[in-house]
């Protein structure tokens, strides 16, 4: 699916696509974490028909119902597709060695076996972490592998 992310400046940037439907909608996220879903007339792409102005708090919600859910759905998917895989999801729990430290810190996949495939912050998903994401207190990690690697990564987070 095509997005198209247009900067508005002074405001922040709105992400444009085209439903199956034919229906064509549009995020702004402003910036201090405000959101507006809009959707746009049928007839004219230029005007739009219906807007939702979003708190910071309605757009966590709103992305936590609609992402990481979705989410756990394609790595439950992937799961079942490779025998003996399983996808966990792991807090980063207070007093982590890891809080506040780059997730290539924890040379999980090289400790392991396991592969962090996601992180979930506040219900906003980071797919595909690269090694400089840093994590926080309260991030739930979604990792990949084994019954025992996943545990071993568990152990890791809590430990070090």
């Amino acid at each position: 699916m095509d997005v198209e992310e247009t900067a508005l400046p002074g405001i922040g940037l709105r992400h444009d696509f085209q439903l199956r439907s034919g229906a064509r909608l549009g995020v702004v996220s402003r910036r201090g974490g405000k959101r507006e879903v809009i959707v746009y007339d049928p007839d004219d792409p230029d005007r739009v028909s219906l807007s939702l102005k979003l708190s910071a708090e309605e757009s966590d919600v709103l992305a936590e119902l609609l992402g990481a859910p979705r989410m756990v759905e394609k790595l439950t998917a992937v799961a079942d597709a490779f025998a003996g895989l399983v996808g966990e999801q792991l807090p980063i729990p207070p007093g982590s060695p890891y809080a506040g430290r780059p997730l290539g810190d924890t040379r999980a996949r090289t400790r392991t076996g396991a592969s962090i495939v996601a992180v979930v912050r506040r219900g906003e998903v980071f797919a595909s972490p690269r090694p400089d994401f840093l994590f926080a207190e309260g991030d739930v990690v979604v990792v990949v592998g084994t019954p025992e690697n996943t545990a071993e990564v568990a152990a890791l987070l809590r430990e070090g």
